[in-house]
């Protein structure tokens, strides 16, 4: 029955030709009637969704931050091609996208093509995805803290760090590769090996690119 329906709302927004159904976008609503899984190119507005409705954010996000939130938050992207699934009260919870949507504490360093998987109240907990990256690209999985925070990143950055970093703030572990100067090793040569910071200073160092 719900493939059926499915295929309906397909044929009544768009086409159906030689088998295939073609439609610029589709709602999923569950059994009471709230809008849970968007898909398109881009997905389609929700009525319910948090992300888009100014109001809601003001009243559950906003209070959470400074008094210039909302002025930043008029430049987050909220649009993905792909599929969205949408929580019983209108959180964001998993976005597969090209790209995905900025979290809602701040714009991306770049468009990123993957998935994003947040808590009940719509903070990013995790994200995979390929950034493109001055003519080069990124592969980063990041795993946030409930502190908003990324609290463990797996990195590929071609020409940058590989590796794996974990912590935050000034209590970091860091074992991989990075070009001098880069933040995630603070030190003015080339790194590769272990790197173990507590409140900021280094306190343990294997550097097999310097011979240490």
């Amino acid at each position: 029955m719900l493939t059926i329906a499915v295929a309906v709302l397909f044929v009544r927004s768009g086409t159906a030709t030689d088998g295939v159904l073609r439609a610029r976008g589709l709602i999923i609503e569950d059994e009471v009637g709230r809008e849970r899984i968007l898909i398109g190119a881009p997905v389609p507005e929700a009525t319910n969704r948090v992300r888009t409705d100014e109001a809601r954010v003001r009243e559950v996000w906003a209070p959470q931050f400074p008094e210039a939130y909302m002025d930043y938050y008029q430049d987050y992207s909220h649009d993905t091609n792909g599929m969205l699934i949408l929580s019983e009260d209108g959180f964001d919870r998993l976005v597969v996208g090209d790209p995905t949507p900025d979290p809602n504490i701040g714009r991306r360093i770049a468009p990123s093509t993957g998935m994003v998987i947040n808590d009940t109240e719509g903070f990013e907990r995790m994200g995979y995805g390929v950034k493109p990256m001055d003519g080069r690209y990124r592969v980063s999985l990041g795993l946030d803290t409930d502190r908003i925070e990324e609290g463990l990143i797996l990195m590929l950055d071609d020409g940058g760090p590989r590796g794996v970093l974990v912590g935050t703030a000034g209590d970091r572990i860091f074992l991989g590769s990075a070009p001098a100067g880069h933040g995630w090793t603070g030190l003015a040569e080339e790194f590769q090996g272990l790197l173990v910071r507590r409140d900021g200073e280094t306190v343990y160092q294997l550097n097999l690119a310097a011979g240490n």
